[in-house]
C-alpha cells in the first residue's frame, strides 16, 4: 500500500494522466483541420494551457521536480502545436495574436524576476502563486461557455468528459503535492477540483436548466426544484 502511494508512484500516475488529457486537444484540432475552421470558438483554453504549463515547467526547474518539469514540458509543446492549428484556420488572428503577446509579457516578466531576484526561496513562493492561479484559469476555462448555457439553459457545450477527466487528474497532482510536500501543487489541486466539481454539478443538473425561466415564486415555493440545485 505504502507502495503505490509513494511520491514517485502518484508521480507517474498524475503524469500519465495529466499528458492523456493534454492529447484530447488533438481531436478538437482534428475537426478544426478537417472543416477548416474554427467555428466560434475561442482560442483561451490553448493559450491558457500553454501559459500554465509553461509556468509550471520554469516552477519545476526552479523546485528540480523532474516529474513537474517533464509533464509540463510535454504540455507546453502540445498547447503551442495546438494554438499554433488554431490560429491557422481562426479567422479573427487578430484575437488570438492579442493574446499571445500578453502571456508572452507574462512569461517574460516572469523569467526577468527568477533572474535577479538573488533570494531563491521567495522566488520559488511567488513563482508558485503565479502557477496557481494559472492552473485555477485553465481549468476554469470550460466556464467560458457558462453564458452560453444560461442563456441555452442546456449544459450540452460544456465538455463533460474532459471535465471529469481534469476531476481525476487534479485529486493526483493533489495527493503528489501532499506527499512531497510541495505546497504550491497541492494548492494548485485542490483549487482546481473545486472547479472541476463545480462544473461536474453543472453538467448534472441540466433538468434544473429547464426551469430558469419560470418565475421566481415557483422556483421558491417548489421545494423538489430548489433541491435540484444542491
Amino acid at each position: 500500500m505504502d507502495a503505490i502511494l509513494s511520491k514517485g508512484s502518484l508521480g507517474t500516475l498524475a503524469t500519465v494522466a495529466t499528458v492523456l488529457q493534454f492529447l484530447t486537444g488533438t481531436v478538437i484540432c482534428n475537426r478544426y483541420i478537417r472543416k477548416k475552421s474554427t467555428g466560434d470558438t475561442s482560442a483561451f483554453p490553448f493559450i491558457s494551457g500553454f501559459l500554465s504549463c509553461f509556468m509550471w515547467l520554469k516552477y519545476g526547474v526552479l523546485t528540480e521536480e523532474s516529474t513537474v518539469m517533464l509533464v509540463n514540458f510535454i504540455g507546453s509543446a502540445l498547447f503551442f502545436s495546438y494554438t499554433v492549428v488554431f490560429f491557422v484556420f481562426c479567422v479573427n488572428k487578430r484575437e488570438v495574436i492579442r493574446q499571445m503577446m500578453l502571456i508572452s509579457c507574462i512569461i517574460l516578466s516572469a523569467t526577468f524576476y527568477t533572474m535577479f531576484e538573488s533570494d531563491a526561496e521567495k522566488s520559488i513562493r511567488i513563482i508558485g502563486l503565479l502557477c496557481c492561479c494559472l492552473a485555477v484559469l485553465f481549468f476554469a476555462s470550460p466556464l467560458t461557455m457558462l453564458a452560453h448555457v444560461i442563456r441555452t439553459q442546456n449544459t450540452d457545450s460544456l465538455p463533460f468528459p474532459i471535465i471529469v477527466a481534469s476531476f481525476f487528474v487534479c485529486f493526483l497532482w493533489t495527493a503528489y503535492g501532499v506527499s512531497g510536500w510541495l505546497r504550491d501543487v497541492a494548492c494548485a489541486g485542490e483549487s482546481t477540483d473545486f472547479l472541476t466539481c463545480l462544473l461536474l454539478l453543472l453538467q448534472g443538473s441540466k433538468s434544473s436548466w429547464r426551469n430558469i425561466g419560470r418565475n421566481t415564486i415557483d422556483v421558491v415555493c417548489d421545494i423538489p426544484e430548489a433541491e435540484s440545485f444542491l
